[in-house]
C-alpha cells in the first residue's frame, strides 16, 4: 500500500473532515471511498450511470444546463398524427422535378 500527501486549502479539509465524520468514517477512508467513486466507472448504480462516467471520464460529456422533462404522450400521439398527414417527402420531389 502506498501513502500519498495531499495538499488542499484548509476550508476544504475542514469539509473533507466533516463529510467522513457524518458518516462515521476516518478521513483516509472517506478520501479512499471518494477516489474510488470518482476513478471506477463500475461504481456507479445503473449501466446509463456508468456510461456518463465514462464519457466524462473521456472528456466527452457535455453537462445539462437545464432539466430535461418527456414530453406529454398525448402530445406527441398528436405530433404524430400531424406529420403523418402531410404530403410524402418523395411526392415532393417529384413535383419539383416536373
Amino acid at each position: 500500500m502506498v501513502q500519498v500527501t495531499w495538499r488542499a486549502p484548509d476550508e476544504l479539509v475542514d469539509r473533507v473532515r466533516a463529510a467522513a465524520a457524518a458518516q462515521n468514517r476516518s478521513v483516509n477512508e472517506y478520501l479512499t471511498r471518494l477516489a474510488e467513486a470518482a476513478t471506477d466507472p463500475e461504481l456507479a448504480g445503473t449501466e446509463a450511470t456508468r456510461i456518463r462516467e465514462r464519457l466524462d471520464r473521456a472528456g466527452l460529456l457535455v453537462a445539462s444546463t437545464a432539466p430535461r422533462h418527456r414530453p406529454d404522450t398525448a402530445a406527441v400521439a398528436a405530433a404524430r398524427a400531424a406529420a403523418a398527414s402531410g404530403t410524402p417527402l418523395a411526392d415532393l420531389v417529384v413535383d419539383g422535378r416536373r
